[in-house]
């Protein structure tokens, strides 16, 4: 239980330093790069994209200092995306108000998820959620005595603490993973980095792919920007990346590696469209404003909540 040991900063981790220091220098290169092309007239063409590089550069600078700081910060800082995250989705969501009693032990169910990340009690981490909240709810709920649309309702509330709590709350058990044989220095934080960068990467990869060479769209009923061209270009610079990172920044083999880019690279893309086919469900194109250029928390984490969960038990069942 390192998190009250004393010994869960990053900071003397040389993969970390490296990882965030390479993610910079990428920064402030795009930044240069973009303000260029502003300059010289594509203004209405890039106003967005120097409005998004804005907000990436106040993500990354509170994502590296939650890391660098200790894992006591970066579990709380995973834990106020989470409880964001789940806010804008019961904003927009249709809830009943008689279940405003309900929402407390949903909120509340927040602290307690990275509690158990943070004691590193895998049991009660895996079936809290799950198994205990799921039970709990529909109990509290029939309570009330109102049963008009009870089924929606405890389906809105299930899906959207299982999709911001749960999943995301591996981020904060993948941080507490420590170091191996293989490789000392790919423990936690150089795994969340690894997940994040490549999650996000893919995001990027397939946008570039899919604007040069996309045609073939997908799900075109659900994002309509979506193609095979985009789809299959980001599978291939993220399972390059991740080989080639997976040496450097985890306990992973080489072939390992392949299997876990493949994997973010397809279910980024379907964490992705699922949080789409909500929005569109909703009627709305962003689930808030809070980050400018992107939309609000849960569009900018959509992918990590399918990434997320299935790359923590990828490596839990292989490295650890």
């Amino acid at each position: 239980m390192s998190l009250f040991l004393g010994e869960s900063s990053a900071i003397h981790n040389p993969v970390v330093v490296y990882a965030l220091v390479c993610l910079f220098v990428i920064l402030i290169g795009a930044t240069i790069i973009v303000n260029y092309l502003h300059s010289r007239g594509g203004s209405g063409e890039f106003d967005e994209i120097v409005q998004r590089l804005r907000t990436w550069w106040v993500i990354i600078l509170l994502l590296s200092s939650a890391i660098l700081l200790s894992s006591e910060t970066s579990l709380i800082f995973f834990a106020l995306i989470s409880f964001l995250g789940l806010k804008e989705f019961l904003t927009l969501a249709p809830t009943r108000r008689v279940d405003r009693n309900v929402l407390f032990y949903i909120y509340l169910s927040i602290p307690v998820q990275y509690l158990w990340a943070a004691l590193e009690w895998y049991g009660m981490f895996i079936i809290f959620v799950p198994v205990y909240l799921f039970l709990f709810v529909p109990l509290r709920m029939v309570l009330s005595g109102n049963t008009s649309n009870f089924l929606k309702a405890a389906g809105i509330l299930h899906w959207g603490v299982m999709t911001t709590v749960f999943s995301l709350s591996h981020l904060a058990f993948l941080l507490m993973l420590g170091p191996t044989d293989r490789n000392p220095y790919g423990s936690g934080p150089a795994l969340v980095l690894y997940l994040i960068i490549l999650t996000q990467l893919n995001d990027v990869a397939q946008f570039i792919w899919g604007k040069a060479f996309g045609s073939r769209r997908v799900v075109p009923s659900v994002s309509p920007n979506k193609t095979w061209e985009g789809l299959l270009g980001g599978m291939l610079t993220t399972t390059t990346l991740a080989t080639v990172l997976s040496i450097w920044m985890t306990p992973m083999t080489l072939f390992q590696g392949v299997f876990a880019g493949i994997g973010i690279s397809i279910f980024g893309f379907v964490g992705d469209v699922c949080v789409s086919a909500v929005k569109r469900d909703l009627g709305i194109k962003d689930t808030s404003q809070m980050l400018p250029g992107h939309g609000g928390v849960l569009d900018r984490v959509d992918s990590l909540t399918y990434t997320a969960p299935l790359f923590f038990h990828y490596v839990y069942y292989f490295c650890y």
